[in-house]
């Protein structure tokens, strides 16, 4: 079997499953995330010899393909907000990006530093790769379609909404926050060993600047596409077939604008799908908007999971140590839920609800792209240490497979239960 035919089964699996598996898939214990990883695994191990995506080798290709994953989750998580946006009402989303990222990037680094012997840059470098929440596997976790939540969320009086409305959120703009400290990774790796200007220049470009202008240039891109799509003239018949298509233009002109400029995209990209779900509230286009999104999303994250279970069946996790196996595992099931806890001291948030958030810190396909751009920006080789870039990729693969399984399995029973509780605590 050549690769091309092998190239064409994968691609028809990733259709029937982004159209068809989620009819099956609700309310069980079981996500397509789990499903593609594990198609993949199989896949490369039947046929002995498959070409697969070693993402050291081909980092190149590996940075842009997540890195088109990520983009049009983000647009799609911001389409998913019923919730207008104030300083107040997206408090919980304010405390899980001020606290919980930042602690999580700190605890992680410090006992990479200390349990698995990192030097400073790499330990940095995995506490910014694993910190963020990923949008593309959250979706279980997430809010529903466009509209769906609109009356509980306008109803909202306080900074708590609802544990769907904070995941999408920090999801949402995670991403893009983690992105100064993934620069301050590369930069302290680079940096020579003679004066500090080199934070002064950090802080303002890398934190300053690329913030502010993904923040600008993503309203922009919001603002102007929310006037093209609802005050363009009606679409004909023949047009309908591409209806919600302008969400993908939208994410693309954001986030290659935001680039172009020096911003970070990811920020441009999420901003730019708040202003334009904003601009007409509760317009049923919405929902077009979203799903066009949706299924490319899907698709993409398919083939990317897909080539994430071949690159575990060529041996991606063979570098991993114990310790390193014991980091991860303390990272997904202390370090984030302990963070997250802490986030949320002198809320009003449920008990439960609190927990469900500060547990359902998803790693996935975003950790791959961050890793892959930090990699081709500066050398995080410890040759002393034994740590190389096959180790940072077994460490962070081990991290989002186990995430992958775990959250899985337990995403749609716990949110079931969080969702039928809702309207009793409302």
């Amino acid at each position: 079997m050549s690769a091309y035919e092998i190239a064409l089964i994968v691609v028809a699996f990733a259709i029937v499953g982004a159209v068809l598996l989620p009819r099956f898939l609700t309310d069980k214990p079981l996500s397509l995330p789990m499903i593609y990883v594990g198609f993949g695994v199989a896949l490369f191990w039947i046929v002995p010899g498959l070409p697969t995506l070693d993402p050291v080798a081909n980092s190149g290709v590996t940075e842009r393909l997540t890195e088109l994953v990520v983009i049009i989750a983000l647009m799609g998580a911001g389409l998913k907000i019923d919730r207008p946006f104030d300083v107040l009402g997206w408090g919980s989303t304010w405390r899980l990006l001020a606290i919980t990222m930042p602690v999580s990037i700190a605890l992680l680094a410090v006992l990479g530093w200390y349990v698995a012997g990192l030097l400073v840059p790499t330990a940095i470098l995995l506490g910014a790769v694993l910190a963020p929440t990923d949008p593309v596997l959250a979706s279980d976790v997430e809010s529903g379609a466009p509209l769906t939540e609109l009356e509980e969320e306008r109803s909202a009086e306080h900074e708590w909404g609802s544990v769907r409305f904070s995941l999408t959120s920090e999801a949402g703009l995670n991403d893009g926050l983690a992105f100064p400290f993934t620069y301050l990774a590369i930069a302290t790796a680079s940096a020579s060993t003679a004066g500090y200007g080199w934070l002064a220049d950090w802080f303002l470009v890398d934190v300053l600047y690329r913030i502010g202008a993904g923040l600008v240039v993503g309203y922009v891109v919001g603002h102007v596409m929310a006037r093209v799509v609802f005050y363009a003239p009606s679409l004909s018949r023949r047009e309908e077939v591409m209806a919600g298509s302008e969400a993908l233009a939208a994410t693309l002109f954001a986030y290659g604008l935001a680039e172009l400029l020096g911003g970070y995209g990811f920020i441009a990209v999420f901003v730019a799908a708040l202003e334009l779900r904003r601009f007409e509230w509760e317009h049923d286009y919405y929902q077009h908007l979203h799903d066009f999104a949706a299924i490319v999303e899907r698709l993409l994250m398919a083939t990317v999971l897909v080539l994430f279970g071949g690159a575990i069946a060529d041996g991606l996790l063979t570098p991993l140590t114990w310790d390193g196996a014991a980091l991860g595992l303390a990272f997904l099931f202390v370090i984030r839920p302990l963070a997250g806890g802490i986030a949320f001291l002198g809320s009003d948030a449920p008990t439960g609800d609190r927990a469900v958030v500060s547990f359902f810190g998803i790693r996935g396909i975003g950790s791959f792209y961050y890793l892959s751009f930090a990699l081709a920006h500066a050398s995080f080789d410890e040759l002393e240490l034994l740590v190389a870039a096959e180790w940072l990729w077994a460490f962070v693969g081990f991290v989002v497979l186990v995430s992958v399984f775990v959250h899985g399995f337990v995403a749609s029973p716990v949110m079931r239960v969080v969702d039928e509780r809702r309207p009793a605590d409302g």
